[in-house]
């Protein structure tokens, strides 16, 4: 049984309501165990014989089919999470910026993400502003009160990259990893 990280895209923002309570529900007639769900902005961890794959289409089908909408997820193993936290170079915590990860079912897809990012008109990146924490994830810094206007967070918003993407706070995704890794221990 692997221990699981599912980071839903878009939950709890523009129209898709969904309680943590009936998303625990739904998820009761998937193949995971040990359904838990953190804060309100879509991140749960479970555990389950499946592969990473599986344990997506499996997800996203269910969200589709209990809530009527066409639901994204990025999935990682526990100790994936852990090794993408500890990558992280950037504070979870600091009084002028915040710390972001944004995640990629698609590597390709980051890629070409943090390319549109960087290439946006007058917003030219520093290479500190950017971590690439592995294939599936890049950190990166917003000023306190300019996460949305930073260039990363408007492109990341754009229909192409909604399929494969979604972005947490670093100190969403140290809680994250210490319920998936407290999963791992049962």
């Amino acid at each position: 049984m692997t221990s699981y990280a599912v980071f839903l895209r878009g939950v709890n923002v523009g129209g898709i309501n969904i309680k943590m309570a009936d998303l625990q529900k739904a998820l009761k007639q998937c193949p995971f165990n040990n359904v838990k769900t953190l804060l309100a902005s879509g991140n749960v961890v479970l555990t389950s014989d499946l592969d990473p794959a599986a344990v997506k289409k499996e997800f996203e089908a269910c969200l589709r089919e209990s809530f009527g909408y066409d639901a994204w997820v990025v999935v990682l193993t526990d100790k994936r999470v852990a090794d993408l936290v500890e990558a992280c170079q950037y504070p979870a915590d600091d009084e002028s910026t915040h710390s972001y990860v944004t995640l990629s079912s698609d590597p390709g897809m980051l890629d070409e993400l943090v390319t549109a990012a960087s290439d946006l008109e007058g917003t030219a990146l520093e290479a500190n502003v950017l971590e690439r924490l592995g294939p599936e994830a890049v950190a990166w810094l917003a000023p306190v009160g300019g996460t949305l206007d930073s260039p990363i967070s408007k492109v990341s918003a754009k229909p192409r990259y909604k399929s494969t993407t979604t972005t947490r706070n670093l100190r969403t995704l140290i809680k994250v990893r210490d319920a998936a890794k407290a999963l791992s221990q049962i």
